[in-house]
């Protein structure tokens, strides 16, 4: 059996079919993760990612760094190739990352990024483990999965593919991560 627990009280992202976004998170803490992208256009993939995906510019060092945020503990930090230890190279960046959201928010996004790059979204699509998708290619390469919670449902094949590997939800009888 495993060990898992509700720790949803620790985590920044609302659950629950009708969870509200929280706003961009501003407060300067030590940053327990985060992503550095390299980038050829610090410029173009700052309005990117805040214009088309919600990201806040917290604070930039010209020409060297962009530190970028959504909700606490999504933080991505954009540096110019070459700088910092990141090499120039001829083939676009291999960084995915995947950022929490809400429901309401996967539409608003990838319309945003659709405007700003008309081919750069793939979805909605719903997963195995009870998320629903959108995948988007940024303007250095990375690709972006934003990824949110779809309502659990204990009697459907995602509830009960769940439960075979000890994952069940709060209010059972077996307690377990939701």
């Amino acid at each position: 059996m495993a060990d898992y627990f509700d720790a949803f009280e620790m985590s920044p992202v609302p659950d629950g079919p009708d969870a509200v976004a929280p706003d961009p998170f501003r407060g300067i803490y030590a940053m327990p993760m985060f992503v550095k992208i390299p980038t050829r256009d610090l410029a173009a993939s700052t309005d990117f990612w805040v214009r088309g995906l919600g990201f806040i510019d917290l604070f930039s060092i010209p020409g060297q760094v962009v530190h970028l945020r959504r909700w606490a503990f999504q933080d991505v930090l954009l540096v110019p190739e070459g700088v910092d230890g990141s090499s120039p190279s001829t083939s676009p960046a291999r960084v995915q990352v995947f950022v929490s959201c809400v429901l309401s928010q996967l539409e608003p996004v990838a319309d945003a990024c659709r405007e700003l790059s008309p081919d750069s979204v793939t979805g909605p699509y719903d997963t195995p483990w009870r998320t629903r998708d959108i995948d988007v290619r940024t303007p250095e390469g990375a690709h972006v999965t934003f990824t949110a919670a779809t309502p659990y449902e204990p009697d459907s094949d995602t509830g009960r593919d769940l439960a075979s590997v000890g994952i069940f939800a709060p209010e059972d009888d077996h307690g377990g991560a939701q």
